[in-house]
């Protein structure tokens, strides 16, 4: 048993009894390569991570390797999740020394933690020799490798830089075609998502799309969102038993998933499916929704509130094995079912042929991912159904095998509670909650978020990023930060409890205090109470999860909107003036940006409902799709900018306002229903 018995990262402790001598990140391993002069093996992962594991079974448990690892080197074990600052670092390293990455993420590096190489997965041999050759450079050329790491520190630095914008540009409508016409012709328009594979869902990509088929009313968009959203429910990434969405698709068709299920998706993906409802009303859109939220409730929260990580890809060494069935499987559970309108042997064929269950199967060893190609009017027609008994047999289906599939040994759970990916879900089921109205959503969302700001949160602003077992071990990274204010915004809009917005406010403060570079005017991803890390970095471009500064920029304009703080919302257009040229010509990667240039040119309304019973009234208008009005309001007497001297006593009112310009008080809840309908699109 190794250092990192005593870490609390399911990740860490899956490396414990390993012969490798790990450490966790930390001064004593630093400070035993420096004394020892070794070079230092940091190695990234993630529990959930299957090249991880085969990673490990192949090398970091073969006591051959360890033998390399441990005589030559020190070895730290990081967990990125926990870590993202140093994953960041040591990611854009391997981009600079071999053009890729992912994970496992192996770097050797000199003792003071500067890289000289940085690379992914290696089967034993190659790590081996990589070892090797790295340790006898290291003694007989060690300049060598001095150079090396300066030079790649060096271009670490020049990829943290943002510099400042030198002139204030005018933002017009226009740049929103010209992102639409930017990133067009990289979209699947037969499958969704991006061309090519593998395929990550970038749900921020669809959510700029969302607002700009709603301005537009474009035909092509239109049909791009239909087919993804549809393409990806249908597929089998979207796991239609259980609930929930994997990490991606090994395909270019949704249909073999990398099996890992991470809960920053799952979030993510709740907010899309709930915009597409509100504008399309299309059923699908909610079941989607309605799924996500019982897989949640059912596998992803802990006793005390919080939510888990994320789900392994693997179960008894297979992955995938927990979500995959045999023919022969799928009949004994499938056949147990019985209905009026269709005779068994016909039921078979037909359940056979929904998920595509082959003899062979449609993945490995005989295994069949469970997918859909076709809409529910073939089944109706080629089997006489009615859409009533159609979703009566898929109900019953997916019942059926979820319900078996609890016998199955399950995947392991990564059962830390990150701030970060509770925020993600806090806003994913606001959206949920404005889009379907049920209560069970919103009361979901203000647990979690008490959770974090119980636990996670002290007196003077700080956050830890982790909890697990009862202790915040890890200080929180700006990500933490941000997502947490965008998820307190997103509450105070439905509860209009002022709390949220004081928190916010206080959030925001310590953020500006610790973290922000006045010279660009954005945020490092670390504070300047952390221990340094070879750069400070900073981030800009989106990826699957949006950037952390590009949810600062989104935050400093609704804060500065609702606290009246003209010079939060100057911060926001100063940050988009610096990577406004990336936004119009990279915009696939810069679409949370793409969000931010939306909300600067229209988010220009604003409605306050007060009154004792305004959050009831609030739900009326809710269900609309309103990305251009800022919602606020209160229940009781308000100091704050957009509610001082506007409540009355025994009355719920209406103010919409533009510009600051406001209407006299109205108390018919349908004209401002009718003033939201009648928005002026672009």
């Amino acid at each position: 048993m190794n250092r990192l018995q005593s870490e609390t990262s399911p990740y860490l402790l899956q490396h414990k009894n390993n012969p490798v001598d790990w450490f966790p990140w930390g001064d004593k391993a630093l400070q035993m390569a420096q004394s020892q002069n070794k070079l230092l093996i940091i190695s990234v992962g993630y529990a959930a991570c299957h090249w991880c594991h085969v990673m490990e079974k192949e090398c970091f448990e073969n006591e051959e390797v360890a033998a390399v690892m441990n005589g030559g080197y020190i070895s730290i074990k990081v967990d990125r999740e926990e870590r993202p600052d140093i994953d960041q670092v040591y990611m854009n390293a391997a981009m600079i020394t071999t053009g890729q990455g992912g994970w496992p993420l192996n770097v050797i590096a000199l003792p003071d933690g500067k890289p000289v190489y940085a690379g992914t997965y290696f089967p034993k041999q190659n790590w081996m020799h990589l070892l090797r050759y790295f340790a006898d450079m290291y003694q007989q050329s060690p300049e060598k490798l001095m150079e090396q790491a300066e030079r790649i520190t060096q271009g670490l630095q020049q990829i943290e830089q943002i510099p400042l914008y030198p002139s204030e540009r005018v933002i017009d409508e226009g740049m929103l075609h010209i992102i639409w016409n930017s990133c067009k012709d990289k979209l699947d328009m037969e499958w969704g998502g991006k061309t090519g594979a593998p395929k990550f869902m970038m749900p921020n990509n669809f959510e700029f799309l969302w607002r700009y088929y709603y301005r537009t009313q474009h035909k092509d968009v239109a049909a791009y969102l239909k087919t993804s959203l549809k393409k990806m429910a249908f597929g089998g990434l979207h796991d239609i038993v259980g609930g929930g969405f994997a990490r991606y698709s090994v395909d270019a068709y949704w249909k073999v998933p990398h099996f890992e299920k991470m809960l920053y998706d799952n979030a993510q993906m709740m907010t899309i499916y709930a915009h597409g409802y509100q504008l399309t009303q299309r059923p699908m859109y909610k079941s989607v929704v309605e799924n996500i939220f019982e897989w949640t409730v059912r596998e992803m929260t802990a006793t005390d509130g919080g939510l888990y990580a994320s789900l392994d890809a693997d179960s008894e060494g297979v992955e995938g094995k927990f979500y995959c069935w045999t023919k022969t499987e799928f009949i004994q559970e499938v056949e147990l079912l019985a209905y009026s309108f269709i005779s068994p042997e016909i039921f078979i064929s037909l359940a056979l042929e929904l998920y595509n269950i082959t003899e062979d199967g449609n993945f490995e060893h005989g295994m069949n991912v469970l997918f859909r190609t076709e809409d529910h009017e073939y089944f109706m027609e080629k089997y006489g159904l009615t859409n009533a008994e159609f979703q009566t047999i898929v109900s019953g289906i997916q019942q059926q095998l979820l319900k078996a599939r609890s016998g199955k040994i399950r995947p392991a759970t990564d059962d830390k509670i990150l701030t970060e990916w509770n925020a993600m879900m806090v806003k994913g089921l606001t959206d949920a909650y404005r889009a379907l109205g049920e209560e069970k959503y919103k009361q979901k969302a203000i647990a979690i978020a008490d959770f974090i700001l119980h636990y996670c949160m002290q007196p003077d602003g700080r956050l830890y990023r982790n909890y697990k077992d009862g202790k915040c071990t890890i200080n929180a990274f700006l990500p933490d930060y941000a997502f947490l204010i965008d998820a307190l915004l997103a509450l105070h809009s439905i509860t209009l409890q002022e709390k949220y917005l004081d928190v916010s406010a206080q959030l925001m403060n310590y953020v500006i205090q610790h973290f922000y570079e006045p010279s660009n005017g954005f945020f490092y991803i670390t504070s300047n109470l952390d221990a340094p890390l070879v750069v400070r970095n900073m981030d800009s471009s989106d990826n699957v999860i949006p950037s952390a500064n590009s949810m600062m920029a989104k935050n400093l304009l609704l804060l500065g909107k609702l606290l009246d703080n003209n010079e939060y919302m100057q911060m926001s257009m100063t940050m988009l003036n610096n990577v406004l040229n990336d936004v119009l010509h990279n915009p696939l990667f810069y679409s949370n940006w793409a969000i931010v240039l939306d909300m600067q040119l229209h988010l220009r309304n604003e409605l306050i409902i007060t009154g004792r019973d305004a959050e009831h009234a609030l739900s009326g208008i809710l269900p609309n799709y309103t990305p251009d009005v800022l919602i606020s309001g209160c229940t009781a007497e308000s100091n704050k900018p957009l509610t001082k001297h506007r409540y009355v006593s025994g009355k719920t009112l209406y103010f919409w306002c533009f510009d600051k310009s406001c209407t006299l008080p109205e108390e018919n809840q349908s004209i401002i229903i009718d003033r939201i309908n009648n928005l002026q699109k672009l």
